[in-house]
């Protein structure tokens, strides 16, 4: 299950590359299917653990992908952002804990306050949320297929960007994007 949520306009969808593309730090179960003791077979989710350094490389993964998609588009590349990243990651254990994706914190935070309060001085341009068992590069492919998501990614005046995801134990992962400038 994918749930994707996003504040901005629109934009055509951009290709990205094949998420299956290789993570070696994290693992994925590879069955969709399991049979119980009654032998009845029911589908199970399969699960993207984020392990190793998997932690580290995602941030400079996500930032390949979204310069890739904004250089093919003929807009400027984005730096990661501390501030930004610190934002994104208190944004992800916090939704986890509401248990629920949407871009008001349990405090009332907004993106733009969670975004100073982490010390950030440029505008925040938008958020894009989900909350999903899939993969940095799967949440990206989602992202670029709904046209709102899409459009904080390609927002013109972006200059920075944070990323932030919190992994529960059950391996569901609620990913956070802020977009500045």
């Amino acid at each position: 299950m994918l749930f994707v949520v996003s504040c901005a306009p629109e934009e055509p969808p951009t290709e990205l590359p094949t998420p299956a593309a290789e993570n070696p730090d994290a693992v994925s179960t590879s069955e969709d299917q399991v049979a119980d003791a009654g032998q009845q077979v029911r589908l199970v989710p399969k699960i993207y653990w984020i392990e190793g350094d998997a932690r580290s490389r995602i941030p400079h993964r996500v930032l390949d992908a979204v310069n890739a998609i904004r250089s093919e588009k003929g807009l400027s590349e984005v730096a990661l952002s501390k501030e930004l990243t610190a934002a994104a990651r208190t944004h992800a254990r916090d939704m986890s804990i509401q248990n629920r994706p949407w871009h008001f914190g349990s405090d009332g935070s907004s993106p733009i306050s969670r975004a100073a309060k982490a010390g950030y001085e440029g505008t925040v341009l938008g958020e894009n949320i989900s909350e999903s068992f899939e993969s940095d590069l799967e949440t990206m492919v989602a992202w670029m297929q709904n046209p709102q998501t899409r459009s904080v990614i390609l927002e013109a005046g972006a200059a920075k960007i944070g990323i932030g995801w919190y992994q529960e134990s059950e391996g569901k992962i609620w990913w956070t994007l802020v977009v500045g400038t």
